[in-house]
């Protein structure tokens, strides 16, 4: 695949490389680095430097989400997440507090300091597992509140495939 690669040279000690999100490909390098190890370092990345070049592509073909569609999926996610949260909250041994549905740009989820749950609405766009994994995460914040191993056991107790669903969310969401 043909592709453009701006270089950028500073007094970095290492080389690095990124796909910017408008498409470009940009690589770092210290001032004195050698171009045939730079081009080396490129070949090498090659693989990776498509994945996410591909992934750029992708988002830029997503339709964007209309406020109907919105409201389509908080109305969905009222009812499916509440009776999950209440589920896995019973297994884990916690309580919680009141629970809030809506678009979010940037988290699945999260956990108050008080007990109340905030889940995003994109939810219901992925499998129901996901959906497990991201409510049993968050009640999981009512034993830890934050992502030491001892909450990471927590959430192992109840989801022994956890890592399973993360890494799926990880490589995912850029679709969402």
């Amino acid at each position: 695949m043909d592709r453009k690669i701006e270089l950028i040279r500073s007094k970095r000690r290492t080389l690095a490389i990124q796909v910017t999100s408008d498409g470009r490909v940009v690589v770092r390098a210290p001032i004195r680095y050698p171009v045939s190890e730079i081009n080396r370092f490129i070949g090498e990345k090659a693989d990776w430097i498509d994945r996410h070049l591909e992934k750029v592509r992708d988002i830029e073909k997503k339709e964007p989400i209309t406020k109907q569609e919105v409201k389509y999926l908080v109305t969905k996610a009222k009812r499916v997440i509440p009776p999950k949260v209440e589920h896995f909250a019973k297994i884990i041994g916690v309580d919680y507090g009141t629970i809030t549905i809506r678009m979010q740009k940037s988290r699945w989820g999260s956990c108050s300091a008080k007990g109340n749950l905030n889940f995003n609405c994109l939810l219901m766009k992925t499998p129901d597992e996901i959906i497990d994994y991201v409510v049993v995460h968050e009640l999981c914040h009512r034993k830890e509140m934050n992502h030491s191993p001892r909450f990471w056991a927590e959430v192992e107790k109840i989801l022994p495939d956890y890592k399973k669903r993360k890494s799926w969310l990880k490589a995912n969401s850029y679709l969402f």
